[in-house]
């Protein structure tokens, strides 16, 4: 097998693209789809301070390399969310990248640790809070990125959301025709209020084997494991159908998100009012001052509940 670009030997190979890369090749490849995806979405430039979300897997370890490497300023948050085991081998690889690549970039990496912040792990506050563990992890997640990027000034947030994770949430939303959700699945997506950092996925023209691929021939090390806590979710039974039918027919997860992405940009009401109709709707919460449609937001509720019934052992010292 020979590399489509150079014709020396190749070291992957793409059906959806109908096309074998060797290292240097596919490195150009994966730079060049976030690239085309940063342009064509207007999702930022390199006068921008952007904050990537960090998990220690290969999609958000791999897309603070590329942007490094692209000569963007990307700093990175890492939240420990204290599950056993897991949290401390997903740490030490995002320490690893950040004391030896990201250092050599002059990078930052800032840590949020939940038990000592919010006072237990996150599996101890779902089941005190009768949440499922992810819904409980989006909301500690989503605010602690939010209130990173405002303490520290950055422009945009970026996370490690692939093609696979974009096209799963799709059909996910097609299947129970979540309107509300489907008019706001983009790649780019303004500040929620004035003073809050954009969100963006660069990766979103990159497949999960794409990127476990560039994290292989690059040297990054990535905790391969499932989170434990994602076990039983919709998700991952939705990217099992789409992975059979790439199987059978490659570039179907490509074809299925890239045409509702064309839809979605010619539709008559565009990101940019939605986003005017959601920041009228917006204000900031009574006790945190973070951006929701109630008087008190998510996580807020979220924490008194968790404080009142986390059991006293479980709690540390913030």
């Amino acid at each position: 097998m020979h590399c489509t670009k150079c014709k020396s030997k190749a070291a992957l190979k793409l059906p959806r693209h109908n096309a074998a890369f060797c290292k240097s090749c596919f490195n150009e490849f994966v730079q060049d789809q976030v690239v085309k995806a940063v342009k064509s979405q207007r999702m930022f430039g390199h006068e921008h301070r952007i904050l990537v979300a960090v998990s220690g897997g290969k999609d958000s370890l791999a897309l603070w390399d590329i942007l490094l490497k692209l000569g963007y300023k990307a700093d990175a948050l890492y939240v420990n969310l204290g599950i056993a085991g897991y949290s401390d081998r997903s740490h030490d690889n995002v320490r690893r990248f950040a004391d030896t690549v990201a250092a050599a970039h002059g990078a930052t990496l800032h840590t949020h640790t939940v038990q000592q912040t919010e006072g237990a792990g996150i599996r101890e506050l779902a089941m005190a809070v009768h949440r499922p563990a992810c819904s409980t992890c989006g909301t500690i997640k989503r605010y602690q990125f939010n209130q990173a990027a405002v303490e520290h000034d950055y422009d945009v947030m970026a996370t490690g959301h692939n093609l696979d994770d974009e096209a799963a949430r799709l059909l996910g939303n097609v299947l129970h025709w979540q309107e509300e959700y489907l008019d706001k699945q983009s790649p780019s997506l303004p500040a929620s209020v004035e003073g809050f950092a954009k969100k963006v996925k660069p990766l979103y023209r990159l497949t999960e084997r794409e990127l476990a691929a560039y994290c292989v021939l690059n040297k990054i090390d990535y905790i391969v494991d499932e989170c434990p806590m994602a076990q039983g979710a919709r998700t991952l039974l939705y990217k099992d159908v789409l992975n059979r039918l790439e199987t059978e027919s490659p570039g179907t997860k490509q074809m299925f998100y890239w045409k509702f992405l064309d839809k979605q940009s010619k539709a008559s009401a565009p990101l940019s009012d939605m986003a005017t109709k959601d920041q009228a709707m917006l204000h900031p919460c009574a006790a945190c001052g973070q951006p929701t449609t109630g008087e008190i937001c998510s996580y807020c509720k979220l924490m008194a509940r968790a404080k009142r019934d986390v059991p006293h052992s479980q709690t540390a010292e913030t």
